[in-house]
């Protein structure tokens, strides 16, 4: 069984067997607590609300912070223990594999240096491979996915204006052919504000994926 927290907005974090990852660690409610301690970050572009405490955490804990080249440079320059990466191949882990898949946005820090290009995370954890899209568009190559093996949850942005709306969210799903689907970026702001039931019912309705609404702060074993 997996632990699955939905934190808030796009921060999402998976632990079994004393693995601990933490995807876009931007906590909405506040400081993430101390008493956190994830064995790998992952930070999928440089916007302040992805990545979030990622600098502190790493610097904090001494956890490293995967992301694309760019991205891990300006955080190792500020103190963070990073790995970098890029897109195509996959990179080893003790849980089993991360693979750094494309992502249709941008990637800013928040003091304005451009790091890149944005990405989304395929993994195999243990037994099973999940999928972090991080911000995206819908894009037809999300299809291609599947093809390193079944993916068991994806954690996919609804929100629109910046990303997938939940419209496209279904069609990524469709794309994707998630046994699970995780619902994130929506409903932190205004602007992105998405009904989820609606989600969950359209995507049930039409596909044979099953849709997990979590609020902030709850968490599921999968």
């Amino acid at each position: 069984m997996t632990r699955v927290k939905f934190w808030g907005h796009a921060f999402c974090s998976l632990e079994e067997k004393e693995q601990i990852l933490a995807f876009d660690p931007f906590y909405p409610q506040g400081k993430i607590p101390e008493s956190f301690f994830p064995t790998l970050i992952l930070v999928t572009h440089a916007h302040g609300d992805h990545l979030g405490e990622a600098l502190n955490l790493s610097v904090r804990t001494g956890s490293p912070v995967l992301g694309t080249f760019e991205l891990a440079e300006y955080l190792k320059e500020k103190g963070a223990s990073t790995i970098d990466g890029n897109f195509g191949g996959k990179i080893a882990f003790p849980f089993g594999w991360v693979k750094i898949v494309p992502a249709v946005h941008t990637s800013t820090s928040p003091d304005g240096k451009a790091l890149g290009n944005p990405c989304g995370f395929l993994l195999k954890f243990f037994d099973r491979i999940f999928y972090h899209a991080g911000d995206t568009a819908l894009f037809s190559d999300m299809a291609l996915l599947k093809n390193e093996g079944e993916i068991f949850c994806a954690f996919l942005p609804i929100g629109g204006h910046y990303t997938m709306d939940p419209n496209e969210a279904l069609e990524a799903v469709k794309l994707i052919e998630p046994q699970i689907v995780v619902p994130i970026h929506y409903n932190t702001f205004p602007l992105i504000r998405q009904d989820p039931l609606l989600f969950k019912k359209k995507v049930e309705v039409e596909t044979k994926t099953r849709v997990f609404i979590l609020e902030p702060g709850e968490e599921v074993d999968i």
